[in-house]
C-alpha cells in the first residue's frame, strides 16, 4: 500500500513504560495480561527455496500473494519462489529474474484462516540487507479490501534507508493521521510490535513505544509481511535478503 507522502505531519509517541521483550530474546510463548497467544512461528524446519508452501507445516500455517503485481507494479509477488528457511530463520531473497523483480508477501494464518483478526497484538523479530530499490510495508489490511476501513503499517520503509510506523485515518482512504520519524535502520535485528485495540493503535520498537493513534479500525483485517519494490524498478543487479526470526499473534481476551 502507499507509503507516507511527502509533506505529511510527523507525530512520534513518547517512550512507553510497558516492558516488552527486547530484540535478541527468543520467541515469547504463552499468554500475556489481556492477550491470548493464538499463533507462533519459530521457523525450526528448514525448507529449500521454492518449497515453503509444499512443506507439511508451513503449508498449513502460512499463505501469501502469488503471481500478482506489487504495489508499484514493477515487481511480482512470487512468495514461494522467494522464501526459504534455514538455521531458524525465514529468508526472503529479493532479486530480479528474467527482467522481473521478485518479491514476497507471506501471511500467517490462525486455525487455517486467512485474515479475520478483529483487534490483536502482532510481533515479529526481523532484519534486512540494505537492498536498493526494495521496501518493506508489513501491514494490517482490511479483509474486505476497502481502504476506507483503515490500514496499519509497521514496519515500513525503503530497505536502504530506515523504518517508520504509520496509521491511516479510518473513513478517509489514503489519509495518514500518524507517521513517525524514521526510528531505525533495517540492517540490525529488531522486534516490531503492533497493538490494535478498540481504543487505538500503539507501535513499539524493541519494547519502547514509538507512536500511538486513536484512529482504530473496527472491521476484520489480515496481517501481511509485504516486501516489495520501492515505487520504481530496482537496478537489475540489486539483490539481498530479508530475514525473519520469529512471529507471534495474540487476540484480546
Amino acid at each position: 500500500m502507499p507509503a507516507a507522502a511527502a509533506g505529511l505531519a510527523v507525530v512520534v509517541g513518547a517512550v512507553g513504560t510497558v516492558a516488552l521483550l527486547p530484540s535478541g530474546d527468543e520467541m515469547p510463548t504463552g499468554d500475556l495480561p489481556g492477550w491470548r497467544q493464538v499463533f507462533t512461528e519459530d521457523f525450526d524446519r528448514d525448507v529449500p527455496l521454492g518449497g515453503f508452501f509444499a512443506d507439511s507445516h508451513y503449508g498449513q500455517h502460512w499463505d501469501g500473494y502469488e503471481d500478482l503485481p506489487d504495489t508499484s507494479g514493477e515487481g511480482t509477488y512470487r512468495t514461494n519462489d522467494v522464501i526459504s528457511v534455514q538455521d531458524g530463520v525465514m529468508d526472503m531473497w529479493l532479486r530480479t529474474e528474467d527482467g522481473v523483480p521478485l518479491v514476497a508477501a507471506p501471511i500467517p494464518t490462525v486455525d487455517g484462516q486467512w485474515g479475520g483478526h478483529a483487534y490483536g497484538r502482532f510481533e515479529v523479530r526481523f532484519r534486512a540487507d540494505p537492498v536498493e530499490g526494495y521496501k518493506m510495508a508489513w501491514l494490517l489490511w482490511p479483509d474486505s479490501d476497502e481502504w476506507a476501513e483503515g490500514e496499519i503499517d509497521w514496519p515500513e520503509g525503503r530497505l536502504d534507508r530506515g523504518m517508520y510506523a504509520a496509521n491511516l485515518q479510518v473513513g478517509q482512504p489514503g489519509v495518514f493521521d500518524l507517521v513517525t520519524d524514521q526510528v531505525a535502520t533495517f540492517d540490525e535485528w529488531h522486534v516490531a510490535t503492533t497493538e490494535w485495540t478498540p481504543e487505538g493503535v500503539t507501535f513499539y520498537l524493541d519494547g519502547e513505544q514509538i507512536g500511538f493513534s486513536d484512529s482504530s479500525p473496527s472491521t476484520p483485517m489480515h496481517w501481511v509481511l509485504q516486501t516489495e519494490t520501492a515505487y520504481g524498478k530496482p537496478p537489475a543487479d540489486s539483490q539481498g535478503h530479508v530475514e525473519v526470526d520469529w512471529v507471534t499473534i495474540y487476540e484480546m481476551e
